[in-house]
């Protein structure tokens, strides 16, 4: 009898895991769309002069002003970022899944977005150091020279943070980040699941790779289109200066209100294509990452060879 009739299951230090695998090897192709999307909402910060027109002038820009490594600035923040807060969140929403799933059935929507809130808050607290680490070193090469941090990589960059700043720094604009956590997760875990279930309903499609693309496609154009406003104020809070001990900001509302005020209410999606050409690729590849470790630990080492990859 196989372990899978035996009733094994995969353990939960597997789940998270493959999550933060998924996510981390994810990063490694995705990283330079994450450096142009923050260097897109940050243009224009404090009502100055907008840096980048277009995604594709700051990415020109860029390579340039920094040369063909400068698109790979902070490259180990964004690995320590997905090690901490995708392997928590993915973890948390397959062990969810998992439960609330009765008789083979997966939960309705409105469960599994409670689920993907849930995942993400949990994750993002967790990841908010690696996050705050994240966006100060794409960020610094917009700087004048003497005012770049000049971190070396991202635990130089929570050294530093937390000598300089106080540790409590480290969770500066958690807030806001547990909100944009929270949108993303709902949008992005509920609809890829969901779009999933209509993909393999059509006939057309069977519970393989082509499916996963279909499904991480729409689930991030979803997620891009509900948690980009949400994410500019992350990005701007915790990127901001405090000088003579005033911040720029006062919070995720004051920074919304300005935006609107002074670059217009569709600056809330300033950045919209390297956003989804950075997420839009992510999700595909995290899932279809995670997708394909699950049904290869269920077939070789649960030896189901008749298991999905649990999403």
């Amino acid at each position: 009898m196989s372990a899978a009739n035996n009733g094994t299951t995969m353990p939960k230090s597997v789940k998270f895991f493959f999550g933060g695998t998924a996510g981390m090897a994810a990063t490694l192709f995705v990283q330079p769309l994450d450096l142009v999307k923050n260097r897109m909402q940050l243009s224009g910060m404090g009502g100055g002069v907008k840096e980048h027109k277009t995604s594709f002038h700051a990415l020109t820009s860029i390579l340039r002003n920094e040369g063909i490594t400068g698109i790979y600035s902070g490259l180990s923040a964004g690995l320590l970022r997905q090690a901490t807060y995708t392997t928590t969140r993915l973890g948390v929403y397959t062990v969810l899944f998992e439960h609330f799933s009765k008789d083979g059935q997966p939960p309705n929507f409105v469960t599994k977005a409670c689920m993907g809130m849930a995942a993400g808050a949990v994750g993002s607290f967790i990841g908010t150091p690696a996050e705050i680490s994240l966006i100060r070193m794409t960020s610094d090469g917009r700087l004048p020279k003497a005012e770049q941090r000049g971190y070396t990589n991202v635990f130089n960059a929570l050294s530093r943070i937390t000598k300089e700043e106080g540790v409590l720094t480290l969770w500066r604009g958690c807030g806001p980040t547990i909100v944009r956590a929270m949108v993303v997760n709902a949008a992005q875990l509920a609809s890829y699941s969901q779009a999933k279930q209509f993909v393999l309903k059509t006939g057309y499609f069977g519970d393989n790779i082509m499916c996963h693309f279909v499904a991480s496609m729409i689930s991030g154009l979803v997620t891009t289109a509900a948690s980009m406003p949400v994410d500019i104020a992350k990005t701007r809070v915790q990127s901001m200066k405090v000088i003579d001990g005033k911040p720029e900001y006062k919070g995720s509302i004051d920074v919304l209100s300005k935006v609107i005020r002074q670059e217009g209410f569709f600056s809330l999606w300033k950045g919209f294509t390297p956003y989804y050409a950075r997420l839009g690729p992510h999700t595909v590849l995290c899932f279809i990452f995670l997708e394909q470790m699950n049904k290869a630990y269920n077939k070789y080492v649960l030896k189901n060879e008749n298991a999905s990859g649990g999403l």
